[in-house]
């Protein structure tokens, strides 16, 4: 347990660092295209791999009740990890690389948003759904860190992290879901 307090202090440091390298505009950007799909009622899908699937439930969670609550209108964004008989039944009958593209097809709409999570940007499940989104002309957004992989440049809009560290990007995307419950909570009538 020696130097606990300091190695504490250096991850703190390292997240303080990251938060300040953040780009706002990008950010600005996926945030009024998450409220545009609310305005005109769209369904937001969101999902993500283990501490990102968690990521995307709670977001589904602050949005579906926190966000919406005492509003008339309610934002409908659904969690594709939220029903684990579904994934794994598509993982085990079809492909684990399958499990989002497979919920996605046939409900998705060209006015529908998508939302993937994915650390690395390189997750296949991810990347196929978001390129099923795209086919459909669905709009795209990646939660990203690293280099922002193959969902960077996939996605239409950003939320990324700019570091080569798994728990800081998944910090700051937990971040970025309290962040817009904050801001489209205090905006969206």
């Amino acid at each position: 347990m020696e130097h606990l307090r300091e190695r504490i202090e250096t991850y703190f440091e390292r997240e303080k660092q990251t938060i300040d390298r953040l780009n706002y505009d990008e950010i600005a950007e996926a945030v009024r295209v998450i409220a545009d799909a609310y305005e005109r009622e769209a369904t937001i899908y969101i999902f993500g791999n283990g501490g990102s699937g968690a990521t995307a439930s709670h977001f589904a969670s602050d949005f579906n009740k926190g966000i919406s609550e005492g509003k008339e209108k309610k934002f409908r964004m659904i969690c594709l990890n939220d029903n684990i008989p579904i994934m794994m039944a598509v993982a085990n009958d079809i492909s684990y690389d399958e499990i989002f593209r497979f919920q996605l097809q046939g409900r998705l709409k060209p006015d529908d948003l998508v939302i993937g999570i994915s650390g690395s940007g390189n997750s296949k499940n991810i990347i196929r759904a978001a390129e099923y989104a795209k086919e459909l002309g669905a709009k795209v957004i990646g939660l990203t860190g690293f280099s922002g992989g193959k969902l960077a440049a996939l996605a239409d809009y950003q939320m990324h992290v700019p570091l080569d560290d798994m728990q800081i990007t998944e910090d700051l995307h937990m971040v970025f879901d309290h962040m817009m419950y904050r801001v489209l909570g205090d905006i969206l009538k």
